[in-house]
């Protein structure tokens, strides 16, 4: 009996199709995922079950984490103190906006524990050059704890300044921590933070990543930027530590990008973060819960206006918090709802809130890079900016370098600005975390910021769209159909 090559051919394809729902299935995920993985496995096979390997397995259950009750119950004691030491007023303009929002205050404590920390004080930063000298100011005056979590602590001339600050710092008895992306900061090994570690600080791998090569799981990256200096200031938003974030690369020149200061209980929140995210990755050298609030929580004497909740997500819950979010802002507002986000790859449900936000006469406008950085990512972006454009969504594109801010600005009361983007991968995939930030002069300050910005971006008619190349709307087209692996 001879066989010939199509039936050899056609069982190939059979037996790729099991292994492919086969693969698929065997995990919990949701169906535009699982549409999307069985196209790649069923017309891609070999390639297709590699990049599976990378992209598509989930986080190990032993390698997930919850809050500890006993850190949450000091940190719950930590808050009444501060509020009993500034003589909580609840009459200030700034409470005024918390009661008219107190609905989305409520839903941030039950998804996320996301307590309202009132009275900071909260500069922005839009500027690189601005942003790193300040924090280089904050990190010199510590007198106690530096901790540094970024996505990118990139091996290059910024990155060495500040770790050559924190391997000072150390020497001097300050308790220096450090927690990198192993993905993101590609290219940044163990090696480079032993000097660190030999002056008595301390630096790993987010989750313990042993290296790049041997890490199998490409998502599930930790994406959160955060700086808290002796418990009393902290740092959140979209820039990482890098020189490209500095404008220094010719690729991609100004970088455009926003981050906060605060000085306040707000910082509590980013402490906490850290700490349980610490806990999680530092295989030795863990931080006792018994000394959580005498020396990580300190009661400050700042009086600042500003209301705010430090909300963070993570493949370790199935609540998408910051995408539940990000949801209720846009459908609370009823002047305008104003977005920067250089991925614009958002689920059904962000988008129909778009939608149904702009269809109700809600001025909604969403800023984009005017330039790739990832093809594929790039292209899902133009397919949903042009047809949220169609659907009365105002798109502009930014023309003075990269756009990477990753904010909201909601009727001149309420403001996010944090390190997720409006996309599939921030909202399920990666560790993240926003500042929901109450209060009508800082959201004015967003306003006027965003207006700078259209200055120098330009807006993307429905017209324009439909006088795109074929070819480019094949491109855009093809990279939406893979969005919920991207």
């Amino acid at each position: 009996m001879t066989i010939d090559a199509s039936s050899i051919f056609n069982a190939i394809v059979v037996i790729n199709a099991i292994f492919a729902v086969l693969t698929v299935f065997r995990e919990k995920r949701d169906i535009a995922a699982i549409w999307a993985w069985l196209l790649v496995l069923v017309f891609l096979p070999l390639v297709g079950f590699i990049a599976y390997a990378f992209l598509g397995r989930k986080l190990p259950k032993n390698r997930l984490f919850k809050l500890h009750k006993h850190v949450q119950m000091q940190l719950d004691e930590r808050l009444n103190e501060q509020r009993s030491q500034l003589g909580h007023d609840d009459k200030t303009p700034a409470d005024d906006v918390v009661r008219r929002n107190r609905n989305a205050v409520d839903m941030f404590m039950t998804t996320d524990s996301a307590f309202l920390a009132r009275q900071n004080k909260v500069h922005i930063f839009t500027n690189g050059n601005e942003l790193f000298h300040r924090i280089i100011e904050d990190i010199e005056s510590a007198k106690k704890s530096i901790h540094i979590e970024f996505y990118t602590f990139y091996n290059d001339k910024i990155g060495n300044e500040i770790r050559d600050l924190l391997i000072q710092k150390a020497k001097q008895g300050v308790e220096v921590r450090v927690i990198y992306d192993s993905w993101g900061s590609m290219g940044t090994t163990r090696r480079f933070f032993k000097p660190l570690t030999e002056a008595g600080g301390h630096a790993y791998p987010f989750l313990n990543t042993r290296s790049v090569l041997l890490d199998f799981r490409i998502n599930f990256r930790d994406h959160r930027k955060i700086v808290v200096i002796d418990g009393i200031i902290g740092y959140t938003g979209g820039f990482n530590i890098g020189d490209q974030y500095l404008g220094r690369k010719k690729k991609f020149g100004n970088w455009r990008d926003t981050h906060i200061r605060i000085i306040g209980s707000g910082v509590f929140g980013l402490q906490a973060r850290f700490i349980l995210d610490w806990n999680a990755t530092s295989p030795r050298g863990q931080i006792d819960e018994g000394e959580v609030q005498a020396k990580y929580f300190p009661v400050t004497t700042t009086k600042g206006n500003v209301n705010m909740q430090i909300v963070s997500s993570g493949p370790d819950s199935d609540l998408q918090q910051i995408k539940m979010g990000y949801i209720k802002l846009i459908t609370m507002a009823t002047k305008y709802c104003w977005i920067q986000s250089p991925y614009l790859i958002p689920d059904d449900s962000v988008l129909d809130a778009l939608r149904i936000a702009a269809m109700s006469g809600v001025d909604v406008r969403i800023m984009i890079p005017s330039m790739p950085d990832h093809p594929f990512v790039y292209r899902a972006t133009q397919y949903y900016a042009r047809q949220l454009a169609e659907q009365g969504v105002k798109i502009y594109y930014y023309g003075n370098g990269f756009m990477h801010a990753k904010t909201m600005v909601i009727d001149d009361e309420i403001a996010s600005v944090g390190s997720a983007n409006l996309d599939y991968r921030s909202f399920k995939l990666k560790f993240e975390i926003i500042a929901i930030i109450y209060n009508d002069n800082f959201a004015t300050q967003m306003r006027v910021i965003y207006l700078n910005d259209i200055s120098v971006s330009e807006l993307q008619t429905p017209e324009m769209f439909d006088k795109q190349p074929l070819w480019l709307k094949f491109k855009q087209t093809f990279s939406r159909l893979l969005s919920p692996i991207l």
